[in-house]
């Protein structure tokens, strides 16, 4: 993989099982789809992806994350994820306030 990709990732297949430790379970589920879509062997998170899946709750991870993969070595066998758009804890509560435009 010698360039850089953007993966949007649906987590909500996460909401089907109980509501404890759902925010774990979504960085597990992001590093397996990373691994499966990449054959990397190693994917390291960066950790505005850890804020953003932490930021509603423990329990209320988000229904899907976007997902910018850059490439660590030459090969493509360890590769590093980072937040595609980077959303602060503030403007997810603004977004869904339930304004209607």
């Amino acid at each position: 993989m010698p360039d850089e990709r953007i993966y949007v990732i649906n987590l909500s297949r996460l909401y089907w099982t109980g509501r404890a430790r759902r925010a774990p379970r979504a960085i597990k589920r992001i590093r397996e789809f990373l691994k499966r879509h990449t054959k990397a062997e190693k994917i390291i998170i960066d950790e505005s992806i850890n804020e953003y899946i932490f930021s509603r709750a423990y329990d209320k991870p988000p229904r899907r994350v976007s997902v910018r993969v850059l490439p660590v070595d030459k090969e493509g066998k360890i590769l590093k994820a980072v937040l595609a758009i980077p959303v602060t804890a503030g403007e997810v509560r603004a977004s869904g306030a339930g304004s209607q435009g």
